[in-house]
């Protein structure tokens, strides 16, 4: 002892840094790892993680449930009204589908009320805006999330019967996903504007942009969504906040079939115009890909992440439908002039299903360009790729990342991996008004409560037990 303390000390530091501050004083050469306790030092949720962590019916489950996210091919093949696309909007129901998990009227932020009123005054079912909320209010208007009918929306998410939905196919197993069309920026519906303005670009939307799109579609046969998202990476999306080469790319396919339609120029105009277009397409390209990943029993692979305004939604494939819920975190980002942090929503939207998927956020570093939108700097996005292939259970064949040397994003989260490591998914994300209509005010990135992935291995465990 006496000659260790003699000489000079090499010291690795595991815990507070106060510890290692006090020996750099002293003159000795320290390093200090980033370690934490798993589970945030909760001693019940680190011993179920400890039992869980080489269960090996959960590798075997994962194993399966990650081979069905790998080997799905989404393809846009339809373009329908809702009532038409989903069996639960048939007929005369008063349905209305919202991002995230379930929440009640009265608990819902201001653009989500906004949306939902706009969209029963686009059905006709109230003659005013006040007519209109006061119908929700009162539960006249049947809420539930769109997850819940294999369907996704960006921010307020917002799907009623009438409006046109992108129907895309996963060809290795048959399920289908849906999505509404993107409105553009400015004041539109997903960020809960509802005015006139509005409602005529979605009347437009649904009487002739989408019947347009449908008879192209057809003209130009199925367009296979995954190596156009593929291809995009390449060009410098990552296919959530950064979708301008996939729209380009996605237009540029279906251009000559848009032409010879008789009201194809508006079409080619308003997508030409958008360079969002492609979002939604990218949302239900990855919820195909994940539905087709859930149900694995005993699978701790997250298949959704979603956010309502409030809270923040997680599934994991061997616990089916069932949600594990935390207050939404807060957005680091930038702020359009004139707004600030007191101006913003909680986090809000569907579109995390890109992040579930591994691109969005796990793909950062193949768009350095969106640090520009989001924040931080290109050797950020690149950390946040990286960060993000230490909770997943693969790399993606298919979403490989130039700047990664070519390596694929990390695709699997696996929730048991989130826990252990205490590594957050990352998700860039839009940061709308907490006000209705008056629309985006920044971009920025969050990450996924930790609390939802604890209470979802909770699940598992009693489902193992």
């Amino acid at each position: 002892m006496n000659t260790l303390f003699g000489q000079q000390l090499s010291v690795l530091g595991v815990g507070l840094a106060g510890f290692a501050d006090n020996l750099r004083a002293a003159g000795s050469h320290v390093l200090q790892l980033n370690w934490k306790p798993p589970a945030e030092g909760h001693s019940d949720a680190g011993w179920r993680l400890a039992h869980l962590i080489r269960d090996t019916r959960i590798e075997a489950a994962n194993r399966e449930a990650l081979q069905h996210l790998l080997d799905a091919q989404p393809v846009l093949v339809d373009v329908l009204p809702a009532r038409e696309a989903l069996p639960a909007m048939a007929g005369s129901r008063r349905l209305v589908l919202h991002a995230g998990p379930p929440i009640a009227w009265r608990d819902m932020c201001g653009p989500m009320q906004g949306a939902i009123t706009g969209a029963i005054l686009l059905e006709g079912w109230a003659g005013d805006i006040e007519a209109a909320t006061a119908l929700a209010a009162r539960d006249a208007v049947d809420l539930q999330p769109c997850h819940h009918h294999a369907a996704v929306g960006p921010m307020a998410g917002v799907i009623s019967p009438s409006m046109p939905l992108s129907v895309v196919e996963n060809r290795a197993r048959g399920n289908r996903a849906f999505s509404n069309l993107n409105e553009g920026l400015g004041k539109v519906l997903r960020f809960g504007a509802h005015n006139d303005e509005v409602l005529t670009r979605l009347r437009w939307m649904r009487d002739e942009l989408a019947p347009t799109l449908r008879q192209a579609l057809r003209g130009a046969s199925e367009i296979e969504l995954k190596p156009l998202m593929a291809q995009a990476l390449h060009m410098g999306d990552e296919v959530h906040n950064r979708n301008a080469a996939a729209t380009g790319l996605f237009l540029k396919r279906l251009a000559a079939q848009l032409a010879r339609q008789p009201r194809g120029v508006g079409a080619l105009e308003f997508i030409a115009a958008n360079d969002h277009f492609f979002l939604n397409l990218s949302m239900a390209a990855c919820k195909s890909m994940l539905d087709a990943a859930s149900g694995v029993p005993h699978s701790s692979m997250v298949t959704a992440m979603a956010r309502n305004g409030v809270n923040f939604g997680v599934r994991l494939s061997g616990t089916g439908e069932q949600w594990f819920q935390a207050p939404a975190n807060p957005v680091d980002g930038l702020f359009f002039p004139g707004y600030g942090v007191e101006d913003a929503a909680a986090d809000l939207g569907d579109s995390a299903i890109t992040e579930t998927a591994g691109v969005g956020g796990f793909a950062m570093a193949a768009s350095p360009a969106i640090v520009k939108f989001v924040g931080g700097t290109p050797a950020d996005a690149v950390a946040h790729s990286r960060d993000m292939q230490h909770i997943t259970l693969a790399q993606h064949a298919a979403f490989t990342l130039p700047a990664l040397n070519f390596a694929g994003s990390g695709a699997g989260i696996d929730a048991r991996r989130v826990v252990d490591r205490g590594i957050l998914p990352v998700i860039n994300t839009g940061i709308a008004h907490r006000k209705a209509g008056v629309g985006q005010i920044g971009a920025g990135i969050t990450t996924a409560p930790l609390a939802c992935f604890v209470q979802g291995l909770a699940a598992l465990a009693a489902q193992l037990e």
